[in-house]
């Protein structure tokens, strides 16, 4: 099996014809067959229902082609990262994002990358945690940030804070608090908990769904929304209350923040970027992070760990 195979391949099965798939590769029909014939031959199964008109893919077909797109797109990308960093001229850079980055260190890292790299065009790109793994993959994005420890081969991350979980409530709520002090999960027994997101799961609402089992807590009620905003609307509407990362604390000011008192509960922001892909623009957006760490943010105020010179060193390049 080879390439060619591969590409020959993805073009018959979306034009749903060998002769078309032949004109569009420049090619006669026969040995087009032939090379899809082999391919059929390697991986012992057949790939297409040739008694159909117009052809269709067996089930065996639909996993090989699902496949075979994500390998020829990543080959492509792969030739133009190659490229671009031989000729020292990346031009672009595309980070992909959970919502809740807008609100800690994100902005400050885009404006001091435009700074230093007036030159760069630099993509933002919405994605979930659990999206970022393939959009890294097909070259969507160059990097990631989330908040999910997700284990893949072609796939490091690099662990950059722990963020303290908080609570939001109603300001007439007799969970709210004039001083903010923490609370514990046992007073929260009775409350209906908002949490966001419910699309694409893993999620982090999973996440702390997961972290409140581990600590013997089950809500009375769960509701879960698809954006945070969502879910401090409905907190305002006294339909709930939410647990959130600590960086939203004071994002609606009719609403009470409290951290919850345990400090193991928090939730991780996480670099995630290719395996082997260890640019030079990539250790600059860590050392920049390094320096926002420094310099005490209002929403660095309830992180933990923040990456370090140290840790940097001590990890990164070495995946």
């Amino acid at each position: 099996m080879n390439l060619r195979q591969i590409r020959y391949f993805v073009i018959v099965a979306q034009e749903k014809n060998f002769t078309r798939a032949a004109e569009i590769l420049h090619i006669s029909q026969p040995p087009l067959s032939r090379q899809i014939q082999l391919l059929e031959e390697t991986l012992d199964v057949r790939l297409f229902v040739r008694s159909s008109r117009p052809l269709k893919l067996t089930e065996a077909g639909k996993v090989f082609y699902e496949q075979a797109v994500q390998i020829l797109s990543r080959v492509e990308q792969m030739k133009r990262s190659t490229q671009q960093v031989g000729r020292n001229e990346r031009h672009s850079l595309s980070l992909g994002f959970v919502p809740s980055m807008l609100y800690g260190g994100l902005p400050t890292l885009v404006k001091r990358l435009r700074i230093l790299r007036p030159h760069l065009n630099i993509n933002l790109v919405e994605l979930l945690s659990s999206q970022q793994p393939e959009a890294l993959r097909t070259g969507l994005i160059d990097v990631g940030f989330g908040r999910l420890r997700l284990n893949f081969p072609d796939i490091s991350r690099l662990v950059l804070r722990e963020e303290r979980l908080m609570v939001a409530t109603p300001e007439e709520h007799p969970l709210a608090s004039p001083d903010d002090s923490p609370i514990a999960l046992t007073q929260l027994e009775r409350e209906n908990v908002i949490l966001f997101p419910k699309e694409h799961r893993p999620n982090f609402g999973d996440s702390v769904l997961s972290m409140l089992r581990d600590h013997n807590f089950q809500p009375k009620k769960i509701q879960e929304v698809s954006q945070l905003q969502t879910a401090l609307g409905l907190v305002s509407a006294n339909m709930g209350i939410c647990i959130a990362p600590s960086s939203i604390n004071g994002l609606r000011s009719d609403l009470c923040y409290r951290l919850l008192g345990d400090e193991s509960l928090t939730t991780p922001i996480i670099l995630n970027y290719r395996t082997n892909d260890n640019t030079e623009i990539i250790e600059l957006m860590l050392d920049l992070l390094i320096e926002t760490y420094k310099e005490k943010h209002p929403w660095l105020k309830h992180s933990l760990h923040c990456f370090t010179k140290e840790k940097k060193d001590n990890t990164f390049f070495k995946n």
